[in-house]
């Protein structure tokens, strides 16, 4: 019977160690004082047992009995586990195999083909989960293309139809003959249906619960409580141990940054070997009119070394005014409405003293609030512009202004009903904001690849001397 082992490679005195000790070795028939040998065999380091060894079998008192103990620093540890944390251990008869684990395996794999694909100039294969109208693939796309490095959807995922049909409609750039659409629920997708591996996965977790209005109109204690988007964070993680993405960026409320699946996300990422970097990106701060607050979070595999998320720049200023981005609307256009409901509500919570008062703008800010999914509800919280010369009266942004507040490229909701365009910009993200994201690390990608090939050119060159 075997014993399987799954352990990190420590350090003892400078070099690179592998320690094991008690029954489970005993069960095996190794014995304190048993010489062994070390011997490399293809891409696994056994431990023989042989009379005249080079090694001996240690070993220690547990529960007054004496166990074997493997201690081993052997050269051919450092040799063979280059760049390796963690080893499978199998105990045999007499024999013990080490292999590099899955997880160091998985990290090497990923790692060589994003360096391959950057060094050859081929897109990145990226799978978008919860994809909607793609407006965040769309901004990461021209970010990675700014830094020069080409991009397209792989596998897309999204449950609303007319979501997926209008990204596939408006955002020609991000697909071609080969990207796998799936229109369904992330949780129903068999796995297996995916026909490769991925550079990239993007995810927009379904926030409803983690955001405050959500967890305030659906009465829930914990975020993960909520019935439809509080176990999409599993499907997430299946996803990224399935495809093996060398990067993995994630986009949510800011709350989300303290909720249980974020730890759970965190844990299970960095046993997959990936390291995560966190960071708030607003609106304001990255040219767009809308104060509206991200939560980034970049997971990348943890041999490619990349700077601090805090380095992210602008790409583009801000408009100095709202009325920069507002389209002529006529003032005896149907959109100007009186909102009766909404200015007796605002009445109610003023005599209530609840600080609830209507966002009425003119155009002469320098910043909008945030508009969400709802939008098209006419929502008391959310922006209004205000009649120019009838007090009374209001209008919802249009379309056009709802993704020019957000920095969003008008042919994204090319083609949709107000409702549905307005469903679309209030769920994605800002775009100029996670452009920057997508420049910033495509910069860090390519300096990356470069120094990969220059060390493989040094190491081929010092080999055929």
């Amino acid at each position: 019977m075997t014993t399987i082992i799954n352990r990190k490679i420590g350090i003892h005195r400078g070099r690179r160690r592998i320690y094991l000790d008690g029954r489970k070795l005993g069960r095996q028939g190794l014995r304190p004082g048993q010489r062994y040998n070390v011997v490399s065999k293809d891409e696994a380091l056994c431990l023989e047992i042989a009379e005249q060894g080079k090694y001996t079998v240690s070993r220690r008192t547990v529960g007054g009995d004496l166990v074997p103990v493997i201690d081993c620093c052997a050269a051919e540890i450092a040799e063979l586990f280059e760049g390796v944390e963690m080893v499978r251990v199998a105990v045999k008869a007499k024999t013990i195999v080490i292999t590099a684990h899955q997880h160091s395996t998985n990290a090497a794999a990923r790692e060589r083909r994003l360096a391959t694909k950057l060094a050859l100039g081929r897109p990145l294969d990226i799978c978008s989960l919860f994809h909607g109208g793609g407006v965040m693939d769309k901004s990461l796309h021209a970010g990675l293309k700014r830094a020069h490095i080409k991009s397209r959807v792989a596998v897309a995922v999204e449950l609303e139809s007319q979501y997926l049909e209008s990204s596939l409609r408006n955002n020609p750039e991000l697909w071609d003959d080969r990207s796998q659409v799936f229109e369904s629920p992330v949780q129903d997708v068999d796995l297996l249906d995916i026909d490769r591996e991925v550079d990239v996965l993007v995810a927009g977790i379904p926030c409803t619960g983690a955001s405050k209005s959500g967890r305030a109109k659906n009465k829930l204690q914990f975020a993960e409580s909520h019935s439809a988007a509080g176990a999409m964070f599993f499907s997430f993680l299946q996803f990224a141990q399935s495809l093996n993405p060398s990067i993995i960026i994630i986009e949510n409320v800011t709350p989300y940054a303290f909720t249980a699946s974020m730890e759970v996300i965190r844990s299970v990422l960095d046993s997959l070997g990936y390291r995560l970097q966190e960071r708030v990106l607003e609106g304001n701060a990255f040219g767009a009119l809308e104060v509206r607050k991200r939560l980034a979070v970049v997971a990348v595999s943890k041999g490619i070394p990349i700077g601090s998320v805090e380095d992210i720049m602008p790409v583009r200023e801000k408009e100095a005014r709202l009325s920069d981005v507002l389209e002529p609307i006529a003032l005896d256009d149907e959109r100007w409405k009186p909102f009766t409901y909404l200015a007796e509500k605002e009445a109610r919570d003023v005599a209530a003293g609840k600080n609830f008062t209507r966002r009425l703008l003119t155009g002469e800010e320098s910043f909008c609030g945030t508009s969400g999914r709802g939008y098209s509800k006419a929502r008391s919280t959310e922006p209004f512009i205000r009649h120019p010369t009838n007090p009374a009266l209001s209008r919802l942004f249009t379309k056009t202004e709802n993704a020019a507040v957000k920095t969003v490229p008008p042919e994204v909701v090319n083609g949709l009903s107000d409702t549905v365009a307005h469903q679309v910009l209030g769920q994605g993200v800002i775009f100029a904001a996670f452009e920057a994201l997508g420049l910033w690390l495509g910069t860090q990608l390519r300096f990356w690849a470069r120094a990969a090939v220059s060390r493989r050119r040094e190491s081929a060159g010092a080999y055929a001397a």
